[in-house]
């Protein structure tokens, strides 16, 4: 198979960026797109290509080799489950699911099913990114030593127009934590491992919206790091992902900013400045030493076209998943971890979380 078809459920805000990228990809064609609204027509006419209205349809056509699922969060499983019934692989946008338990129905369904595993793809496209992919090779030299702590922060501020464009972003499940924290909730357990436990405090004294504006969260990982995390989308900060990578053009980034500092037992990297510093030797390792510095150079490359092109050598049984169904159901336990946290005062083990 030399470029796979792909075909893009869900014609929305997010489907159509992923249509656009795949029409525009050098390594697979756009077969068709799927998607119930009269407006998704004239999409398809656009690009020259079938529509279809329900996903069967698609699959009953034999017109893609793969499938991007990028519809409302409630119907990521049931819309998977239907590809692993027609054996087609699919890139599941994040989260995986909307819920923890619909997500562990996909797991148990892609752990048995003989050849599943493999064609299942979640889409937490910041892991495609070479910033994200640099600092965990840097962690996993050693450069910096064992980690014992890391600091995150995802703050910036949403325009009132966001939620008045989207009221339902100002009641229960419209915050920060479910809208904005499963991302960078991926990167750390990418860069330190498995975080195994939560405490979290949140506050709306800001906009007063019956939702969190404000969170401050603390990590414990299973290999004994300990992590802290600020979110806020009431902030005038430019200390996130998306104002300091450089990736997404439509933000304005500031270069000098980052948005998580990892330290271990021999230094320190910043991401995503690339920032290194670290001793010489374990023997001159001392607050009063310097440390050695280095800025670590990488090519930057958008993470969303790496990730199709990354689906597309999955597609070919070329490589396996770098994001899994239990990648994507992790992550998403996590994030209900920190909910839990904030509503009861206690440290939730994600283990808990079932």
């Amino acid at each position: 198979m030399e470029k796979p078809r792909i075909a893009v459920v869900g014609a929305g805000l997010i489907g159509k960026n992923h249509i656009r990228l795949v029409s525009e990809s050098k390594a697979c064609d756009l077969a068709a797109i799927v998607d119930p609204f009269e407006a998704s027509i004239d999409l398809a006419k656009e690009y020259g290509v079938p529509h279809f209205e329900t996903l069967v349809e698609l699959l009953d056509s034999g017109l893609a080799d793969g499938v991007i699922l990028a519809t409302p969060n409630n119907l990521h499983v049931p819309q998977a489950k239907l590809c692993i019934e027609y054996r087609m692989p699919a890139l599941i946008e994040k989260p995986v699911s909307h819920t923890v338990e619909e997500a562990n129905s996909l797991l148990d369904i892609a752990t048995k099913e003989p050849g599943i595993w493999d064609t299942l793809l979640v889409g937490h496209h910041r892991m495609h990114s070479p910033i994200i992919k640099r600092t965990r090779e840097i962690i996993e030299t050693g450069a910096i030593g064992q980690v014992v702590a890391a600091h995150g922060s995802a703050m910036f501020y949403k325009p009132d127009d966001y939620f008045v464009a989207a009221p339902w972003r100002t009641k229960e499940g419209g915050g920060p934590i479910l809208i904005n924290l499963i991302h960078d909730i991926g990167n750390l357990r990418y860069l330190c491992g498995e975080i195994v436990a939560v405490q979290s405090m949140a506050s709306n004294r800001r906009r007063q919206f019956e939702v969190e504006d404000t969170v401050s969260i603390n990590l414990s990982f299973a290999n004994g790091a300990l992590g802290t995390f600020l979110l806020s989308d009431t902030a005038g900060s430019g200390q996130s992902w998306e104002q300091t990578s450089q990736e997404n053009k439509a933000y304005a980034s500031y270069p000098d900013e980052d948005c998580y500092h990892i330290a271990g037992t021999n230094g320190s990297i910043s991401v995503p400045t690339m920032r290194l510093k670290y001793y010489k030797s374990e023997q001159e390792r001392s607050w009063w030493k310097p440390f050695e510095c280095e800025d670590v150079s990488l090519h930057r490359k958008d993470p969303l076209v790496e990730q199709l092109n990354h689906f597309c050598r999955v597609i070919r049984k070329e490589e396996k998943p770098l994001v899994t169904v239990r990648d994507g159901l992790q992550n998403l336990r996590v994030t209900e971890a920190v909910v839990e946290a904030v509503k009861t005062g206690r440290t939730v083990y994600i283990d808990d979380i079932a």
